[in-house]
């Protein structure tokens, strides 16, 4: 009897041997980050902005990560060896998420991926548990080149999943994975920051922040929490906006407008100006950048549209051999950008870029 009691302990005793556990901290240098980033104030790495990341290389049987999301409306893309995917929806309490399990002995990669926007809440990440026997791998290669946008909700890739075409605001159908500004970065193989807001304008937007005002944020709510711009130097600039301008001008009831304008719309002057001054503002952050400004693909960039020459006329203005204007092909269809118009942008931008930029 003893035996056997001996024998049962032993196999319980190597069970649990067996499922050893490794924790990794989110401070480990072996994790890649990209995005704007915020973990100078708590014990965590804080993910507010579309299109942050967070990459990590290891060898292991399974792999979990340690989240808390503030409203429990954020989604996320989990990638695994660059190949199979799922979606994750953090909730409120703090606690660890099976990213992987019965892993294949070997290397693998993983990637978190944020798609929606900032206003459903921050997400706090603390760290990996690696589980099986593990190991911490060297960080990815660090990319040569590297772009960023500032954009709108076409930009957010905002409802690019609602088949339906009715533009849901349910933060589901948001996937800035899938927006032409994240397809283009991973054509080019370059990192990837995105500075985005649906209903955001460079004179007035549909909510009391305009883009000269949230551009350099590190947390996009607060307007004393600046980035520090040494952190990242993109090569390529790529700027999207005017398209919430376009119709909220003409609205003179719309309390943003009073806000903004009080009685009297912008003039073409003005709008031109307020342009070229936030593209100057990018321009003193990286002196050496190509700068794209861009307009597509919504009903703001179709021929003959006064905007696409509000923004030729404030390049112009700037005169400046490396800030270049491009427009994307109009959509006809109605509402945001769908999956394939999305494509098609990225495709417009990518050849843009192959024909005028040497990065």
């Amino acid at each position: 009897m003893r035996r056997i009691l001996l024998l049962i302990v032993l196999s319980l005793v190597f069970a649990c041997s067996s499922k050893k556990e490794t924790l990794i901290n989110y401070t480990n240098s072996q994790i890649e980050y990209s995005g704007r980033i915020d973990s100078s104030k708590t014990k965590a790495a804080e993910l507010y902005w579309s299109g942050t990341s967070i990459k990590f290389n290891f060898e292991g049987e399974s792999i979990s990560a340690l989240l808390k999301n503030e409203k429990g409306d954020n989604y996320y893309n989990i990638i695994i060896d660059n190949d199979s995917l799922f979606i994750l929806r953090p909730d409120t309490i703090k606690r660890y998420y099976k990213l992987a399990s019965k892993l294949p002995k070997g290397k693998h990669t993983l990637e978190i991926f944020k798609r929606t926007e900032w206003n459903r809440g921050k997400t706090s990440f603390y760290g990996f548990k690696l589980e099986g026997n593990s190991k911490v791998l060297k960080k990815p290669i660090s990319k040569k080149r590297k772009i960023e946008f500032y954009g709108n909700s076409i930009t957010a890739g905002y409802a690019v999943e609602d088949l339906s075409g009715k533009d849901s605001p349910d933060s589901t159908y948001t996937n800035n994975y899938l927006s032409y500004a994240a397809i283009t970065a991973r054509h080019f193989d370059a990192k990837y920051q995105c500075i985005c807001k649906s209903g955001i304008g460079i004179t007035v937007s549909w909510f009391p922040l305009i883009m000269p005002e949230m551009y350099d944020r590190l947390i996009p709510k607060d307007p004393n929490s600046k980035w520090n711009f040494s952190l990242y130097t993109p090569d390529v600039v790529v700027i999207n906006l005017l398209q919430n301008d376009s119709w909220l001008v003409n609205m003179p009831e719309n309390d943003e407008f009073k806000a903004r304008f009080g009685t009297k719309p912008p003039n073409e002057k003005y709008i031109i100006n307020a342009y070229q001054q936030f593209v100057s503002k990018i321009r003193k952050h990286y002196p050496r950048a190509n700068i794209i400004c861009t307009l597509g693909s919504m009903d703001a960039s179709k021929k003959g549209s006064k905007w696409i020459k509000y923004i030729r006329k404030a390049v112009d203005h700037l005169n400046d051999t490396a800030i270049y204007t491009h427009v994307m092909p109009y959509k006809k269809s109605v509402g945001h950008p769908s999956i394939e118009e999305q494509e098609l942008m990225a495709k417009s931008l990518i050849n843009f870029i192959k024909e005028n930029i040497d990065w």
